[in-house]
């Protein structure tokens, strides 16, 4: 704590894009921010979204290559930072540093296999259901997402995605306007996300 730096950053910029060089690690301490990655032979897309609480950036202190995620803020964000020297002069003095850093890629490991967990689900509503559940945060905060990005994290279609919103609308697990959805029933999402599993 005594050595990182608490930063800001708008909605819409970048913390880091796939590819920039390395860097230090971040925790996220308000706001939101869009995970998009792909294999190097692809398009980029929005896979998760971050919310406070987590962590991320572990690549670059463990494996010394470039950003292999990228994060573009949602809302306004304050993130917590570690650079990478001051990670590297931490393990100097104390070698479990790396068994700590190492925890934060174990969760996002977690995460990841949740999210194909999630993607291979075969109804789109039980997708859309799993994406929300996964992404509220603190129950009734809204989700700052579009249908658009709801589909691009559920592989659903924008035409998919309404229908199945209005239809939790009705059951009353969630409310629904423009660029937000607020998950009133969170259990309710997950246990329909896992129904028939």
């Amino acid at each position: 704590m005594e050595r990182g730096i608490v930063q800001h950053y708008p909605a819409g910029s970048f913390i880091y894009r796939l590819g920039d060089d390395l860097g230090g690690i971040y925790g996220m301490i308000s706001g939101a921010a869009g995970i998009t990655t792909a294999p190097a032979v692809a398009a980029p897309k929005l896979v998760h979204m971050g919310r406070p609480g987590g962590w991320t950036g572990e690549g670059c202190y463990l494996t010394r290559q470039p950003r292999q995620l990228e994060l573009r803020c949602i809302l306004d964000t304050w993130l917590f930072h570690v650079p990478l020297h001051i990670l590297d002069q931490m393990t100097a003095r104390e070698p479990n540093v790396i068994r700590y850093i190492s925890h934060i890629l174990l969760l996002n490991s977690a995460m990841l296999v949740q999210v194909v967990h999630d993607l291979q689900k075969p109804e789109a509503d039980k997708r859309i259901a799993s994406v929300l559940y996964r992404s509220a945060h603190h129950g009734s905060q809204p989700l700052p997402l579009t249908q658009t990005e709801i589909g691009a994290m559920a592989n659903a279609s924008r035409k998919q995605v309404n229908a199945t919103l209005q239809k939790f609308a009705a059951e009353g697990w969630i409310t629904n306007s423009y660029r937000n959805v607020i998950v009133l029933a969170p259990a309710e999402l997950e246990k329909f996300g896992r129904a028939s599993l």
